[in-house]
């Protein structure tokens, strides 16, 4: 079913992890824990665990730039199973709300990522066709995607010599809300006298019927693999005899269900206005009247309207308080599936937090006339109807909280500490804060000697200011690093760091993802005795491990007592390694540097640009720079390298 491809093999102790978790699951265990330290190959003992257990797998990653590194890992893994890529699809995303105080109504703003639109449209497709698939997906899995089963049972199956006017056919084509179009674009159709072209909402396969005497005669498909290839070539059609065309988008059901729904939902239109104007609120109940009635009437003619999604409890014929579905229930559809949990700790309080603040904001909007209560029901899974959609779950992480721990049990946790190229976890050293500042000096410079970096962590953003103004006094190379700085700027600092204009980086927290910087040697926690969340066990432990990727990795905490999170951080560090020196002296491995390239950007910088008067560049400059960096900034997005796209986002905004 699925079939692993990789050059390498499980080495250190990946072999047992993969043996413990894989027995766990067929053994029945629903919750287990992968402890695995960076650099360890969490994501390849992830791929085999897949391999051999065999079930559809749903990954889930706290954000999009780290899903994509995921899915693309997990696309070389298995070039010949179905691996697909599931985030929110929003470029820019306001939701609507409206601010009582100040009499604010936030009408919904978005701009959708045809991309990542396309790919969700790809997801579910394959989740109705495929066994062997494997999704890579964002919180944004647990939101409101309508019913699966009204999904499948609305396509449009065909074969050749169905009888069916080719008039009803495009009727059919437009309920399930394809567009025409004398171009071919994803979710649209041409057509001439004896020929219907129809384009999936992938954009990846174009179905052509030929009709004759109210009939299919002939079918064909072109299989793309760019959707961008529709406008650029020729199309390779093949054949058919049999397919089903799926709804360009989703919340669509049937015409008589559509009926009933848009009844259900005068009525509960009518209860609610009386309701408003018995407690004074007439104002509120003609503005609810109003709107509803407007989407009622477009939803009659089109079976679609704007914000159909909160009406989804109607359609969907839910009970009040009834959760919507999800992609969770695609996967539901099929039986039994893996769920893999990546950086658990960080992705479990997400998951627990998504629907306080949905419910807040839809809250208000109803209560002041803006939407039916039902709307409330149109909402992301709170944390235990999570739980019961989860079949078994896999938690990943190198720091996995008391929640994960505790639902897996000591049992049942798989630990992965021995990294592939022998390096150790970092040695700790506390000092006292008395002379702290010229300690840390001595220390950097030491450092700056081997041509090695050090990274700096403070409690607050002046004390980080305040810090690198008086290092650089002292003739160090530093900058400062912390929430304030725009990404662009982030991301050359770190780049000036790797290359040498900077030896130091003074932040407050640089536990940033994807933070992978072997040049750093040393990393001093100022103020590590401070117990909370930036100094807390899990945190400290976070911020140690950006010092494991070099050979000489040392950590200095600055404090005047150890505090519980200190002792369990130190007490963790030590443990691991000792347990990576004693595989190390067994196998006769000596622990090797890891060397990475720094990677250059593709594309001039408006900085770059020669300048004219008063410091601003021509008007020619800005608009033939603007458009280089709009194109590059959308191959980032299609390259799914999303950190790179933003980073181009905020260098377009010094445009306006």
């Amino acid at each position: 079913m699925f079939k692993l491809t990789s050059k390498f093999q499980p080495t250190g102790d990946q072999p047992e992890a993969i043996k413990k978790l894989t027995k766990g699951l067929k053994t029945g265990k629903k919750r287990q824990v992968l402890l695995g330290v960076t650099g360890s190959g969490k994501t390849f003992t992830m791929a085999k665990v897949i391999e051999e257990y065999k079930k559809p797998t749903l990954i889930i990653s706290h954000n999009k730039t780290l899903a994509a590194q995921l899915y693309k890992e997990m696309k070389e893994f298995f070039p010949d199973n179905a691996v697909h890529y599931f985030v929110s699809y929003y470029d820019y995303y306001q939701p609507e709300a409206y601010i009582p105080h100040s009499d604010t109504y936030i009408e919904k703003d978005s701009k959708i990522n045809e991309e990542l639109d396309r790919l969700r449209h790809a997801t579910t497709q394959a989740l109705m066709n495929h066994d062997d698939i494997i999704v890579v997906a964002s919180v944004s899995c647990i939101y409101n995607l309508g019913n699966p089963d009204e999904y499948k049972d609305l396509g449009l199956e065909l074969f050749e010599g169905k009888k069916i006017k080719p008039s009803d056919f495009i009727r059919g084509l437009m309920r399930l809300q394809y567009v025409q179009d004398i171009e071919l674009k994803r979710g649209t159709f041409r057509k001439t006298p004896t020929e219907i072209e129809i384009i999936s909402p992938t954009g990846q396969e174009v179905t052509k019927l030929v009709f004759k005497n109210d009939t299919i005669i002939r079918m064909y498909r072109a299989l793309l693999n760019d959707p961008e290839d529709l406008e650029t070539k020729d199309l390779n059609y093949e054949k058919i005899v049999h397919t089903i065309i799926f709804p360009a988008k989703y919340w669509i059901t049937t015409d008589n269900k559509v009926g009933l729904a848009i009844e259900n939902i005068k009525s509960e239109l009518q209860q609610h206005v009386k309701y408003l104007k018995k407690v004074g609120k007439n104002e509120e109940a003609s503005r609810l009247q109003q709107k509803t009635m407007s989407d009622l009437e477009m939803m009659r003619q089109t079976g679609y309207c704007h914000g159909i999604e909160n009406y989804s409890r109607h359609l969907d014929f839910r009970k009040p308080g009834e959760p919507a579905f999800s992609l969770l229930d695609f996967f539901g559809a099929k039986g039994e599936f893996l769920t893999i949990i990546d950086e658990s700790h960080i992705t479990i309080p997400q998951l627990r937090s998504m629907y306080k603040g949905d419910h807040s904001r839809k809250s208000t909007l109803i209560d002041y006339g803006f939407r039916l209560p039902s709307a409330i029901d149109n909402r992301p899974l709170k944390f235990d109807e999570f739980e019961k959609r989860v079949q078994k779950v896999v938690y990943v992480s190198a720091t996995p909280a008391k929640f994960e721990m505790d639902e897996a049990g000591p049992e049942n946790i798989a630990e992965q500490l021995i990294r592939p190229t022998g390096l150790l976890d970092p040695t700790v050293e506390i000092v006292p804060t008395t002379d702290q500042v010229e300690h840390l000096i001595c220390r950097i410079k030491e450092r700056i000697a081997k041509n090695e970096r050090v990274i700096v962590t403070t409690l607050t953003k002046r004390m980080a200011e305040d810090l690198s103004e008086h290092l650089a006094r002292n003739g160090i190379k530093v900058n400062y690093l912390h929430s304030e700085i725009k990404t662009l700027d982030r991301v050359k600092i770190i780049k000036d760091l790797q290359s040498g204009i900077h030896d130091v980086i003074v932040g407050v927290n640089l536990l940033r993802e994807g933070l992978d910087l072997p040049e750093v040697s040393l990393i001093a926690i100022l103020d590590a005795d401070k117990e909370g969340f930036l100094r807390n066990a899990t945190t400290l432990i976070q911020t140690m491990g950006r010092a494991a990727r070099h050979v000489q990795g040392r950590i200095i905490l600055y404090a005047d007592k150890t505090t519980m999170s200190m002792r369990v951080a130190i007490n963790e560090i030590n443990r691991r390694r000792k347990i990576q020196e004693a595989y190390n002296k067994k196998h006769g491995i000596t622990p090797q540097a890891i060397v990475k390239d720094i990677r250059e950007w593709g594309f001039s910088k408006k900085e770059d640009l020669p300048r004219r008067q008063a410091g601003v560049a021509s008007e020619f400059e800005q608009v033939h720079d603007k458009k280089l960096l709009e194109k590059e900034m959308k191959e980032a997005a299609k390259n799914m390298d999303f950190e790179r796209a933003a980073e181009i986002r905020d260098l377009l905004k010094k445009f306006k």
